[in-house]
């Protein structure tokens, strides 16, 4: 639903007259985005609501040379001007709360108070010409912002320029046709008994071809009963199909906590978000993710405590056996001196949360029964099932880029992914890590 200057519509071809949008609202409602906007959102409204951040945009394969040549135009900027426009003018459905807070016991009363009267402002975001793919949004900047406000942007803001993109640069209609026939393939595969799949989740909000066409993925795997499938992240399709919404924390959590603050040393900065993330939640909603500053220093901060508290791992960068095999050696090490007492760090009970780049059933499979017998493997995919089936998968991200005014970087385990305004600070950040692993600390 919308409200256009006081009245309340649910009704798209209005909404697209009020604001002038060549397609339909791109994003459905406030809780059209991944859950874990909200597992973090209630963490900084909570401990961090004086913190200020400011977000960039990129577009990795866009441009001259890339998967993708055609650069973002000036027509493209213009609608992505009119959706998010349109996006600020969203307001909750009925009940829509109330459904978040019984699905997700940790969601406390004042912060879903909070998030009843949160609304995105159409000032906050700045859009511009980038050289090379035509295209950047930043928010927080040129007015500075809260990071309890503006974290919310991130996957409406990536769904709109991925839709947008496909929708101008493509026949979108056959686009979405060829996709859904994909899709209904893949399901068949599925279904077959072919392959060892595990359980799993879908993850495509942030790239998926269309609010059209994730609807259409999630409705058909709920109806074909796909074995395995659990939930999705995005909490609107969650709520409108009555699956489980599923997600924690991303990087901006640990960059965050950890980089934000001069007094801390960033080397050690998951520790540090998971002393917030356990004061927040205890032994709720935790899966960490863990190769924000590389995967070793994580493994090095969870001792036993966390371990234990922590009911899993996920893995969203590099070489995802070797990090299955670090992170069973990991737990194995606390079981066994606990003399194979403290099932609670038996990696047998613990999960392996696989979200980088499924993108065959053979991976998949391959990596079920490779972790099967010692972990219990799950997996969120997103773009192989959400995004375009039969052209390359625009690669849009968005990151956190500057907390209280300095600089903080991403660095995980795949080069390509890191993402920082600073190189400078890139390498002082490096070079901590370097120091820290040198050191033995």
């Amino acid at each position: 639903m919308w409200n256009l200057h006081g009245k309340i519509s649910a009704d798209e071809a209005e909404v697209m007259e009020f604001f002038g949008l060549k397609y339909p609202p791109m994003i459905k409602s406030p809780d059209d985005t991944d859950l874990y906007k909200f597992s973090m959102g209630q963490t900084y409204h909570h401990q961090y609501g004086k913190v200020r951040t400011v977000w960039d945009s990129r577009s990795r394969n866009v441009g001259e040379g890339k998967a993708l040549p055609e650069k973002y135009t000036e027509e493209d900027r213009e609608e992505i001007h009119k959706q998010w426009l349109a996006y600020c003018a969203l307001v909750w459905e009925p009940g829509a709360l109330e459904w978040l807070q019984k699905k997700c016991m940790w969601f406390a009363d004042d912060y879903i108070n909070f998030l009843r009267h949160w609304n995105p402002n159409p000032e906050d975001m700045e859009i511009y010409d980038e050289p090379v793919s035509g295209l950047r949004m930043t928010w927080g900047d040129k007015r500075p912002s809260f990071q309890e406000y503006n974290e919310y942007y991130e996957i409406p803001v990536l769904g709109i320029i991925t839709e947008t993109y496909y929708r101008n640069h493509f026949d979108y209609d056959k686009l979405l046709e060829d996709s859904k026939k994909v899709h209904e393939e893949k399901i068949k595969e599925m279904l077959s008994g072919k392959y060892h799949l595990g359980t799993w989740s879908e993850f495509g909000a942030r790239r998926r071809l269309s609010f059209e066409f994730q609807d259409y993925v999630i409705r058909r795997f709920v109806e074909s009963k796909v074995p395995g499938f659990i939930g999705t992240s995005n909490v609107y399709l969650a709520r409108k199909y009555n699956i489980t919404p599923i997600g924690t924390c991303a990087h901006e959590f640990i960059e965050l906590v950890g980089q934000g603050d001069p007094t801390k040393n960033p080397a050690y900065s998951n520790l540090f978000a998971m002393d917030s993330w356990v004061k927040e939640y205890g032994i709720l909603n935790g899966i960490w993710l863990t190769d924000t500053i590389g995967d070793e220093l994580c493994r090095r901060d969870m001792k036993l405590t966390y371990s234990v508290l922590f009911n899993g791992v996920r893995n969203d960068s590099g070489d995802p056996y070797k990090w299955a095999d670090n992170w069973i050696a990991h737990y194995q090490k606390y079981y066994d001196e606990s003399n194979r007492k403290e099932e609670r760090v038996n990696p047998k009970n613990k999960t392996l949360l696989f979200s980088n780049n499924i993108s065959s059933f053979e991976i998949w499979d391959g990596l079920t029964r490779y972790v099967e017998e010692r972990a219990k493997p799950a997996f969120g995919i997103g773009t192989w099932f959400s995004g375009p089936q039969t052209i390359p998968a625009l690669n849009n991200v968005a990151k956190l880029v500057k907390v209280n005014g300095r600089d903080v970087a991403k660095l995980s385990d795949d080069p390509g992914k890191t993402m920082s305004r600073n190189p400078n600070y890139v390498t002082y950040l490096g070079n901590d890590i370097d120091w820290r692993i040198a050191s033995g600390e």
